[in-house]
């Protein structure tokens, strides 16, 4: 029967497009999560990223039932920083089904040619610094907070709709717990370096404070991840929308600055691992969904080291070590033992090597694709390796 394609219009596409994956992803790893979160993303005026930047999406039916869905965007702010015409897609959900992949990339191709974009990227949701890639490894692990989870059939799909890879993403299983028998052996002589020889000293994030925080943490990121492939610049509105959402899975151990007179130097966010709790509250707040949500802290054993970037100009001083040190020293008191890094790119070999030499191992592989769409665009080649101490690239 033919596949009919729609953009989102009104309130009964809005339920039918954040509901697919419900259905689709019963009875497998994947945690859902909270719909009413899920509705505020795709609201623009909840969203920062409609305020640089502007979508459509798209549902695929037949015969008047929802078989799949995806989000075709692009950045302003992306795009000025890079100098491109990129787009990207992203939010795909379908059944196993060629056809129906096939008539929803085209929907957003068009729509991002429509536009002015030359090449089409993801998918992301709707950055890179959400929710990016389609898994093609570690199929059987549950996602963490901001990791995709898809069936095989997707990437197979995706390969065969003539989309190719761009860039491969990792996300490592770490343990944090037996500090002496895991952590590199170097790492106390290079934070002692930092701190007697730089003045750097390690400071706690504030909850009431947080949104100041998070403005210096904006300025690490901007310079620390700026030569990362596919890097997304955060502005003044992603980082209150950061400060919103962080403070409701805000850990005081977890979420830390390194500074010294100059100023802050380097920064490191851990995010506890909430899917923990989303997976008892299965999409819902009510009727006691709110109680797993007030408990987390008896819930939550396992973290996802978000993001630990250093100014460029302060990478070689061992600040790097103090920040891994303290994230084993809470480790230490908490009942978080274990955590995911990522998510990493392939090519930041410096940081996988650095994962691999104390224990860690690739747990979770996501691959992002592309398509050119106009004739003589060039392939999105990865650039020559980038030194960053950076999870998140």
């Amino acid at each position: 029967m033919p596949i009919e394609i729609t953009p989102l219009r009104g309130r009964a596409d809005l339920k039918a497009f954040v509901a697919l994956p419900f259905r689709l992803h019963a009875a497998t790893p994947w945690i859902p999560p909270l719909k009413l979160e899920r509705y505020a993303f795709m609201t623009r005026p909840l969203n920062p990223f409609f305020k640089h930047g502007e979508a459509e999406f798209f549902l695929a039916r037949r015969e008047g039932r929802v078989v799949g869905r995806i989000s075709a965007q692009y950045d302003r702010n992306f795009n000025a920083f890079h100098s491109n015409r990129w787009g990207f897609f992203g939010m795909v959900e379908f059944e196993d089904d060629q056809e129906v992949l096939d008539a929803l990339l085209v929907a957003a191709e068009d729509w991002l040619r429509m536009h002015g974009r030359d090449r089409m990227i993801g998918p992301y949701d709707l950055t890179i610094n959400e929710e990016c890639g389609v898994l093609i490894d570690g199929f059987e692990l549950e996602p963490m907070i901001h990791q995709p989870w898809h069936p095989r059939y997707y990437s197979a799909r995706l390969e065969a709709a003539g989309l190719v890879k761009a860039m491969d993403v990792l996300h490592w299983n770490l343990r944090l717990d037996d500090r002496d028998a895991r952590m590199l052996k170097s790492l106390p002589r290079f934070a002692q370096r930092a701190r007697e020889r730089y003045g750097v000293r390690i400071r706690k994030m504030s909850f009431w404070g947080l949104g100041k925080d998070l403005k210096e943490f904006q300025k690490v990121y901007n310079a620390a991840w700026s030569h990362n492939w596919s890097f997304q610049p955060l502005d003044e509105h992603d980082i209150a929308d950061m400060a919103m959402l962080y403070r409701l899975v805000f850990d005081k151990r977890w979420f830390m600055l390194a500074e010294n007179d100059q100023g802050v130097v380097a920064a490191a966010i851990t995010i506890p691992d909430i899917n923990q709790v989303l997976k008892k509250m299965n999409g819902r707040l009510l009727p006691l969904g709110w109680l797993y949500y007030l408990n987390r802290r008896r819930i939550i054993d396992r973290c996802r080291v978000g993001f630990l970037g250093v100014l460029p100009e302060y990478e070689h001083t061992g600040v790097a070590a103090q920040l891994y040190m303290e994230n084993f020293d809470m480790a230490a008191e908490s009942r978080i033992k274990w955590g995911e890094p990522g998510w990493i790119l392939e090519t930041n070999h410096s940081m996988n090597r650095g994962l691999e030499a104390m224990g860690g191992r690739v747990a979770k592989r996501m691959r992002i694709y592309e398509r050119l769409l106009e004739d003589g665009a060039k392939p999105a080649a990865p650039p020559p390796e980038v030194r960053r101490y950076s999870p998140g690239g």
